[in-house]
């Protein structure tokens, strides 16, 4: 459980969730709060890590650090998505136990359940089917995480939680075109595409500055942004301002999977309330033979096609081109809504609904 006093180690604090976690911490008063950057603290070197946290020696640990990625990303590099996770978390969990550390939040995905799972998905579904093949390597990596906190609670007594959140938005998002999740490479895209449509070269240059896409910058000539924006489905009608649709943005799929999102500050309060007042024991029956499937799923509860996502996106951004749906690309799972209730019967409920969020991770792209 957290002590107002204690040192809180946050790991990957410069992420879209750890960052969230930080923020909230320090507004509910937590401030003796222990990070690292990349660059002081390699959390793949298990020497390093070992070290780090004997040294300090931290009260509690959130390991919000992971290599993470959309389908694209995580179809592609599947080795670096299974080594890296499994590492960071290893190096992470046990290098906690080591250092006399007795509480843990481990953070992972609701990609972790079958592919066919009931809906919405509850905790109790874990292992009872295949996965979902582009992100198996990723999601295998973070079942493991679950059973390491489970088997270190079981062996050693210690009080490491594990928290599976759904899908996740919000500031400090990854809106790389290629490795970015579907609500960041969505949002980011309709902004091009509204910048094409009105002509707008200077924010569009501007966007590339900030973010360059496949080594390309601001300063490079119109046809290559033109070409490059292209095939990340971003493509202007020959015809220009003529055309009926001018601008028109493709996006993967056939734009009929149901995904469930959560703004990364609704997550942070969530983790916050679950290290303020849930202990392992919480999450089981008590005198059960066998403990597994103690991981807690933080969600909206809620879901929508990626079709509707799509003209929500574009209505927020205020893109007013085409949408198409490339429906040889890969959808994913069917659905994945995750059950809530154990939350909820805990004390906590998301506040911040999506056309809100969106809003106001766009103020954040675009400022």
């Amino acid at each position: 459980m957290l002590n107002r006093d204690g040192v809180i180690y946050v790991a990957g604090h410069n992420g879209m969730v750890g960052s969230a976690i930080v923020r909230k911490l320090v507004s509910s008063g937590y401030t003796n709060l222990l990070t690292a950057d990349r660059f002081d603290l390699d959390l793949a070197d298990q020497q390093s890590v070992f070290s780090f946290l004997g040294r300090h020696k931290p009260d509690y640990v959130v390991i919000a650090a992971a290599k993470v990625g959309g389908i694209l990303a995580n179809n592609t590099y599947r080795a670096e998505f299974i080594y890296e996770n499994l590492v960071i978390e290893t190096n992470l969990i046990h290098g906690s136990w080591l250092a006399g550390v007795r509480n843990l939040l481990f953070l992972g995905s609701s990609c972790i359940y079958p592919k066919q799972a009931p809906q919405p998905m509850p905790e109790s579904c874990l292992l009872t089917g295949e996965l979902e093949y582009t992100n198996e390597p990723y999601a295998i990596a973070k079942i493991a995480g679950i059973k390491l906190c489970e088997s270190y609670n079981l062996q050693y007594g210690t009080n490491y939680l594990s928290v599976m959140p759904t899908n996740l938005y919000g500031p400090n998002d990854n809106f790389d075109l290629e490795k970015s999740h579907v609500l960041p490479a969505m949002l980011r895209k309709f902004h091009l595409g509204k910048c094409l449509m009105e002509g707008d070269w200077e924010s569009l240059r501007k966007d590339f500055d900030r973010r360059p896409v496949d080594g390309l910058r601001g300063d490079a000539s119109e046809s290559d942004l033109l070409s490059v924006l292209a095939r990340y489905g971003v493509a202007i009608d020959p015809a220009g301002a003529e055309a009926p649709v001018p601008v028109t943005v493709t996006l993967w799929g056939s734009g009929t999977p149901r995904r469930e999102f959560l703004y990364s500050d609704d997550l942070a309060d969530a983790c916050v309330f679950i290290m303020e007042n849930v202990r392992f024991a919480d999450t089981f029956e008590k005198g059960s033979r066998e403990v597994r499937n103690t991981q807690i799923n933080i969600g909206s509860g809620k879901d929508l096609s990626i079709r509707d996502l799509a003209e929500t996106v574009m209505r927020v951004v205020g893109f007013r081109g085409g949408v198409a749906f490339d429906a040889t690309k890969p959808d994913g799972t069917p659905r994945k809504l995750q059950n809530v209730d154990r939350l909820a019967q805990l004390g906590w409920h998301h506040t911040v609904e999506l056309e809100e969020g969106i809003s106001r991770m766009y103020r954040f792209y675009a400022s």
